[in-house]
């Protein structure tokens, strides 16, 4: 018998069916798509009955895009259907909620939510411990972690997470703890002890350079995949052990089935950017390789990612490459550049090339790239290195239009790049409109007085501070007092620091001291101060020991200053160059000659002294003995 209300009932399910399957299609898409507003307003807009899931997946979506205004919104229309009607989320909705508000940093909330729900998990405790840790609030991390095993056993992801903000002591408790719950075999858990370990040392081993106890795990760990690598090749890179960490690269290539990735290609780079400190030689063996890692991710097309050739140009400038080539890198970024990879490119040539520095702040403003505060920081150091004020004033009229004329770290790098090219009234001009002074500030302008030779201002600026001198301070003194010849004054300076400041002497101070003492003609007191140091000269203090001997004839000591000064850096051409000009100036030219020998048999390069001048809008560099004119 026919029944108009079954009839009914089928067309309003059916209805009911297809509202609800096209809620949850749109609802997906938003939320993968991080729409959240808009998913937002579907929420509010659908009459259809939503369930828990549909709360989680909301909340879910915010932590992961950051969304936390969205988030708060829907937790407030939760929390009032609790109060209208019988509405108790289950523990896994709250889970979510809870790691919606770490994830966006805002543990207040995520506190709260944790202490009113009504049953807690793992994953309750995990959420919380990681949002500490996510902000370097690593104290709190570390507490909640250790309340948490009176009532909960650890799993992997809240050992990861506890282990990311512990120190050494913590680190190895937290450790022993993994041993005694198995995890330790864990590649989750294993990979962030590396990391733990690779970042921290107990102080007292003997090879603190060395990530010993990071290496200990990888070597006994039975699986290892990409991350594992990873976190040990990032170990080597932080201690500065870049043999180790492409010896490590070119075994897991070699000898396992894993590949790599981004990141260990970025670990590797960072290696190479210690290079320098080992040599000549070694520089040169490890551009090879540079390149051979360079031909790789160029087969493997990681060259497109502007992050890995930000890195690779990095590694490059630092093991001495030609700047044609490394120019030739950045020109291969065009049209993939963000503000980071712009001011890498801008850092590397600041100091090789500030002329192409320049330049590529140049096109960077043409591109529309709006310059953050460490870009104008590098562009000013790259002006002072030029030491012309024409392009010093461009870049300042281009921080007061983007409004950073506020910012004292610029203002101190204005007043240094403006006083390099010998525009005082600049810097100073800069320094009396600055609204907060550091100690940065006061430092520069007593430097900026001393370079360009103004004793009495810089001893005025001396008596004007307002906050206590450092040990820059007395640094920037001393200098100024050298340059200008005051021995008298800088010498009741320099024990003014010690008696009425309580700073100790360090090498930079005494290293200005036997400049004003040698240069002053008084070199057996300045050989009596290396004498009586509480600490080993270093080979500052034996360069003005030797530039002080050259001038006065002194050439027994000057011996003992270019022996001292080639142990303690072989790779310097000063002290070779310097007693090479002594032997000469009395007349023992074969000894000249068989040290400018013995210079080049060792690899010793003289780096040509450059000189600038602006033609035009260009500016020209030329160096001694060069034959190039613009």
């Amino acid at each position: 018998m026919f029944n108009p209300q079954l009839l009914h009932f089928r067309r309003t399910f059916t209805v009911s069916a297809a509202a609800y399957t096209n809620f949850h299609e749109n609802w997906r898409f938003f939320l993968a798509m991080g729409h959240l507003d808009e998913a937002l307003t579907l929420f509010h807009t659908s009459n259809i009955h939503h369930t828990p899931q549909t709360y989680a997946d909301f909340f879910h979506a915010c932590a992961r895009h950051g969304c936390l205004s969205q988030g708060q919104s829907l937790h407030r229309h939760m929390l009032n259907i609790q109060s209208q009607i019988y509405f108790i989320p289950s523990m896994y909705v709250y889970n979510h909620l809870l790691n919606m508000y770490a994830k966006c940093g805002c543990l207040e909330h995520a506190r709260k939510v944790f202490d009113e729900m009504p049953e807690r998990n793992i994953v309750s405790w995990t959420a919380l411990i990681s949002g500490y840790t996510q902000i370097n609030r690593h104290e709190e991390g570390f507490a909640m972690f250790s309340q948490m095993l009176a009532y909960c056993r650890p799993n992997e992801f809240a050992y990861a997470s506890v282990l990311s903000c512990c120190n050494h002591k913590f680190g190895r408790q937290v450790h022993s703890h993994t041993m005694k719950t198995c995890f330790v075999e864990c590649t989750y858990v294993a990979n962030a002890l590396i990391t733990m370990y690779s970042k921290n040392d107990d102080g007292k081993s003997i090879c603190n350079n060395y990530p010993h106890e990071a290496w200990m795990i990888f070597k006994f760990l039975m699986s290892r995949n990409l991350v594992t690598y990873n976190c040990m090749i990032a170990a080597f890179q932080i201690r500065g052990k870049w043999e180790e960490a492409n010896g490590l690269f070119s075994l897991m290539r070699h000898n396992s089935n894993i590949g790599f990735d981004r990141a260990t290609l970025l670990s590797i780079f960072s290696s190479l950017l210690t290079v320098k400190d080992h040599g000549n030689h070694v520089s040169t063996q490890c551009i090879k390789y540079c390149s051979q890692v360079h031909c790789l991710a160029l087969k493997t097309w990681f060259t497109s990612e502007i992050g890995v050739i930000t890195a690779l140009a990095k590694a490059y400038a630092d093991l001495g490459a030609q700047i044609s080539d490394l120019y030739d890198l950045f020109l291969e970024t065009a049209g993939r550049r963000d503000i980071v990879s712009w001011t890498a490119f801008i850092t590397i040539f600041a100091e090789q090339d500030p002329v192409k520095s320049l330049l590529i702040f140049s096109k960077l403003c043409q591109e529309n790239c709006t310059p953050d505060l460490y870009t104008y920081s590098i562009v000013l150091k790259a002006c002072s290195n030029l030491v012309t004020d024409k392009h010093t004033s461009v870049v300042h009229s281009q921080i007061l239009k983007h409004g950073f004329e506020d910012d004292t770290v610029l203002a101190n790098a204005l007043i240094h790049a403006y006083g390099r090219s010998g525009s005082v009234s600049e810097s100073k001009k800069v320094f009396d409109f600055m609204l907060v002074k550091d100690i940065v500030s006061w430092n520069s302008m007593i430097k900026i007085y001393g370079l360009n030779g103004q004793p009495k201002n810089v001893l005025k600026c001396f008596d004007q501070m307002d906050i206590n001198p450092d040990s820059a301070t007395f640094v920037a003194l001393l200098s100024a007092c050298s340059h200008t010849g005051m021995v008298i004054k800088g010498t009741m300076i320099f024990e003014t620091m010690s008696k009425t400041y309580g700073i100790v002497p360090q090498q930079d101070h005494y290293a200005c001291m036997v400049d004003i003492l040698g240069r002053s003609g008084r070199i057996s007191q300045a050989q009596k101060l290396i004498n009586e140091m509480p600490i080993e000269p270093d080979s500052v203090i034996w360069s003005a020991m030797l530039g002080a001997c050259r001038k006065h004839g002194e050439t027994k000591l000057a011996k003992l200053a270019s022996k001292k000064l080639q142990e303690l850096d072989p790779n310097n051409s000063l002290g070779y160059v310097q007693m090479s000009n002594i032997m000469c100036s009395n007349g023992t030219f074969n000894k000249a000659v068989d040290l400018r020998t013995q210079m080049n048999w060792l690899g010793v390069k003289k780096d040509p002294g450059l000189s600038w001048t602006e033609i035009g809008n260009q500016v020209h560099e030329f160096a001694a003995g060069g034959l190039h004119q613009p």
